[in-house]
């Protein structure tokens, strides 16, 4: 059960005391009968609210996928920078947030969600939680560097050690006259910047980085960088 007034401000209908003035306006119903009461408790789950005529269903809990594009910050507000917030027009919650983050020159997948339980499993260490990158790279990956990385390196400043755990790094491409490589990289860390401070470690620098993958969830190619969709029930389950 819920406050008819929280129903339709957790629904993106107007603040708490602007819902309350529509619903004493008679401007709410709930089963055909105008509501009137701010504080009526309806079952979420069984009755129909109507805005306007305009009916208003209620959602606990929104995910979407988000192909999130270089140039926007992965917060849910900032003063000079386009959040990934503000990119997701469809969204009816306003506690919406980015599940971890990437750099604002990073592309991706980011999953975009107002459900706190599942975002603490995927962002846990303990939950060892697979996340996966493509990366084009300024220098020649090696087999010494699929060895080192997968000892974990030291990503560190000269007085402080800071050593990562191991990461599964595979190459897929190699050209040697541009001097360049592209890999993919499976960490299951979250490190401030860690996949380009790994390959400074070993000498060599991330041109291009984009997030493929976060535990089961994957990226999907139809999106391009920018657009969005809501999670299948698939993904959720196997999520």
């Amino acid at each position: 059960m819920i406050r008819l007034d929280k129903y339709l401000a957790d629904m993106g209908e107007g603040t708490r005391q602007e819902v309350k003035r529509y619903i004493r306006q008679g401007r709410v119903s709930v089963d055909g009968v105008p509501a009137g009461k701010p504080e009526l408790k309806i079952d979420e789950t069984k009755q129909k609210v109507f805005f306007d005529q305009r009916e208003i269903s209620y959602r606990q809990f929104e995910y979407y996928m988000l192909n999130k594009p270089a140039g926007v910050v992965s917060a849910t507000e900032d003063r000079t920078d386009r959040t990934v917030i503000e990119l997701i027009k469809g969204r009816k919650r306003k506690d919406l947030f980015p599940v971890g983050r990437l750099d604002k020159d990073t592309e991706g997948l980011l999953l975009i969600t107002n459900d706190g339980e599942l975002a603490h499993r995927l962002l846990s260490p303990r939950h060892h939680v697979d996340k996966c990158y493509f990366a084009r790279v300024e220098g020649i990956v090696t087999g010494e560097d699929e060895r080192q990385f997968l000892e974990g390196v030291d990503i560190g400043t000269p007085d402080v050690s800071e050593q990562t755990a191991p990461g599964r790094l595979k190459i897929l491409k190699t050209d040697m006259l541009q001097g360049t490589s592209e890999i993919l990289l499976t960490i299951q860390e979250g490190k401030y910047h860690q996949v380009k401070r790994m390959f400074e470690a070993v000498g060599k620098k991330v041109s291009y980085l984009r997030r493929e993958s976060m535990g089961s969830l994957m990226l999907d190619k139809n999106l391009k960088p920018g657009q969005y969709r809501r999670l299948t029930d698939e993904e959720l389950k196997r999520l």
